[in-house]
């Protein structure tokens, strides 16, 4: 195994000073904010004497031959030093290959997310902290100045400085070939582009005139808003820096059409599918071909280190395979995952039992899911025929969908009673949960479901009961689905026969995942079926956007999502009071700093989205199982399972995680 990375190395490491000191080095601290700005800020920051650092055995023989330098030179001089007592966990020994399982071969990127290597991050408290930066100021809410840690380096070695920021703002940001809508929406506040400076190597400036109060957000989710980039190695692919026959000869190369397209498929840090791509990650991309077994080794320059000295991450390598959605619960009670979720849901909580009983060495965790709806069926008001289009802004007719289905059936038969029946709303455990939005419209009641279907003209019917449109072809309404969930398909199941008693068919439609969302986007969709808001447990300073017509991913309005992403270059202005009102609330929220003005904002929002059923939520709160390996430590029993905020096993630090017998497992994996 460490043939080839020795390679990799050798072309890769850059030679450094072995006299580069560890100096006194920051905590996990949060981040200084003013109140109104962020999660549970806090002021003081405290720093921690670490214990001069530890040369990894993974990495002793690339030392010994002078193919990577000393543990000394590879660390920033400042570190991010975690004091694990103090967090409740223990200290943990480096080695080891953790097992995971991914669905299909785009999910590497899962390695991003777990990772949870972030400019500013979230703790499993949701409080925000500088994690690669070594601090962060904030002025007025509009104004954040970025400070880097002297010494820290890419995975290949080479110095991480604001020169990356730079790159990524003057030549990827702003270059109209590589990005032609221009600037992301995220760089733009009340219509005024940022200003980004960068007064030295360590750093960055970024300012508006008026507050952006999403930003640290932003830097901090799960699919992170990268406002950086490697650019001594992009620039390789960048026609400002490299001349145009060497250019040219690798656009051929790559069979593309021009360097631009080449820069963005080398410049892919959320796919994390190019090995040679240099990393902030605690572990890197060391599969060169396409495969279903992809290996990810330790990121000899990572940024963070325990009390003791020891860098992080305790695990070696983690091995990911690519299998089929179905098996992954199969393969978990096998044994042959170390820690697995993703691909595991409710129903397979018996038979994950079962393979601990027969002593397949791990345990079942069931963790709180963070999701504010477990299946949630969206009509989307953008779809592309107009009398469908009609009939599904009417806002009688997503009320009696609602009305028509039988959660108490689908509770009892999918999740035994355990998971909370009703709409989509924020979770029991947010402060903006209200019972009145959870149960609105949303108890099985179809001689109402009728009433309002009636009330709309849709009265006609064919011979076998079924209501017909305004043109006179029958109500049979179409959801799409990913196909990567028994739970939904079978609740639909149970929905096709409660909406058939309201005269309306309905059609399941499975598909693959990208091609659902494509259809979706694009308004061929009728509707389709995914998860609710990540997010259900928002806070009075969680941004409420998500709940504004702004993202395409809110499959109910996808064309106004792209509306807003874009600034209007594509997509539909939104054209619906409510949706106008959301927009209005949402930018409301942005521009005061009150927090009983944004508290009582959320709470509109929320009754807005109750009454209109732009989602139809189902259930919501059923356990997340999650298969972890007897061996493996500091894995939390009580934890929240959530997207964003959260990035799922993110904000938990896998990089913490270890094996009691790391070398054991190490060799087993050979």
């Amino acid at each position: 195994m460490l043939k080839p990375l020795a390679l990799l190395l050798l072309m890769l490491a850059l030679p450094l000073s072995a006299q580069a000191q560890i100096q006194v080095a920051r905590s996990e601290a949060p981040v200084a904010q003013p109140k109104s700005t962020a999660p549970k800020m806090q002021t003081a920051t405290s720093e921690l004497l670490a214990a001069p650092p530890q040369e990894s055995s993974f990495w002793q023989k690339e030392v010994a031959n002078g193919n990577l330098p000393p543990v000394t030179a590879r660390m920033p001089r400042e570190p991010l030093v975690v004091d694990l007592p103090a967090k409740g966990r223990s200290f943990g020994e480096q080695g080891g290959t953790l097992r995971t399982l991914v669905s299909r071969s785009k999910d590497v990127r899962q390695m991003v997310v777990y990772g949870y290597a972030r400019l500013v991050g979230y703790d499993q408290d949701y409080n925000l902290y500088a994690d690669i930066l070594r601090d962060i100021e904030v002025v007025e809410g509009r104004k954040f100045t970025l400070h880097l840690r002297k010494g820290h380096r890419w995975s290949d070695g080479h110095p991480f400085t604001s020169a990356d920021f730079e790159y990524w703002w003057k030549h990827v940001a702003q270059n109209i070939e590589i990005s032609p809508a221009g600037p992301p929406q995220h760089m733009i506040m009340d219509g005024v582009l940022a200003e980004m400076t960068f007064p030295d190597a360590h750093t960055v400036v970024i300012e508006w005139p008026t507050p952006h109060p999403q930003f640290l957000q932003l830097l901090a989710q799960a699919s992170p808003f990268f406002i950086y980039r490697p650019a001594h190695y992009l620039k390789q692919f960048h026609a400002e820096f490299t001349d145009a026959k060497t250019l040219k000869r690798a656009v051929k190369k790559a069979r593309l059409r021009s360097w631009a397209p080449l820069h963005n498929d080398r410049d892919n840090m959320y796919k994390f599918d190019n090995p040679e791509l240099p990393t902030l990650q605690p572990w890197m991309n060391a599969t060169g071909t396409k495969s279903s077994r992809h290996l990810f080794v330790r990121n000899p320059y990572y940024h963070r280190m325990d009390a003791r000295g020891v860098q992080l991450p305790y695990i070696d390598i983690v091995e990911m395979t690519i299998v089929g959605g179905g098996l992954i619960a199969a393969k978990a009670n096998a044994g042959e995952v170390d820690l697995q979720a993703r691909g595991l849901d409710f129903p397979d909580i018996s038979i994950l039992k079962k393979g601990e009983t027969d002593g397949a060495g791990y345990r079942t965790l069931l963790w709180a899911n963070g999701a504010a709806n477990q299946i949630t069926i969206y009509p989307n008001l953008n779809f592309a025929d107009p009398v469908w289009r009609d009939v599904i802004r009417d806002v009688r007719f997503r009320r009696a969908l609602s009305l028509g289905i039988d959660r108490r059936m689908i509770n009892r038969a999918l999740y035994f009673g355990l998971a909370k029946e009703g709409g989509m709303t924020a979770l029991a455990q947010s402060p903006f949960f209200d019972p009145a939005n959870l149960f609105s419209w949303s108890i099985y009641y179809p001689a109402k479901a009728n009433a309002l279907l009636n009330e709309m003209g849709l009265v006609e019917r064919t011979a076998d009961g079924i209501r017909k449109l305004p043109d006179g072809r029958p109500m049979e309404f179409v959801i799409e689905t990913a196909g990567e969930r028994q739970e939904v398909e079978n609740a639909l199941a149970i929905i096709t026969d409660t909406w058939r008693e309201i005269g309306i068919k309905l059609i399941m439609r499975p598909l693959d995942r990208d091609i659902l969302r494509n259809r979706v986007y694009s308004g061929l969709s009728m509707s389709a079926v995914w998860f609710g808001w990540d997010n259900g447990l928002p806070q009075p300073y969680t941004p409420p956007e998500y709940l504004a017509p702004t993202h395409q991913e809110f499959f109910a309005w996808p064309k106004w999502g792209q509306y807003y992403q874009t600034g209007g270059e594509v997509g539909e202005a939104p054209d619906m009071p409510a949706a106008k009102r959301l927009m209005q609330l949402s930018w409301d929220w942005d521009h005061t700093t009150d927090i009983e003005k944004r508290a009582a904002i959320w709470r509109e929002m929320l009754a807005i989205h109750a009454d209109e059923q732009f989602g139809i939520g189902i259930l919501a709160e059923a356990p997340q199982p999650v298969v972890v390996s007897d061996r493996l430590r500091n894995v939390p029993e009580v934890a929240k399972w959530a997207w964003d905020p959260g990035a799922h096993f993110g904000i938990h630090r896998i990089d913490e995680f270890y094996y009691d017998d790391p070398f054991q497992q190490l060799t087993k994996s050979q």
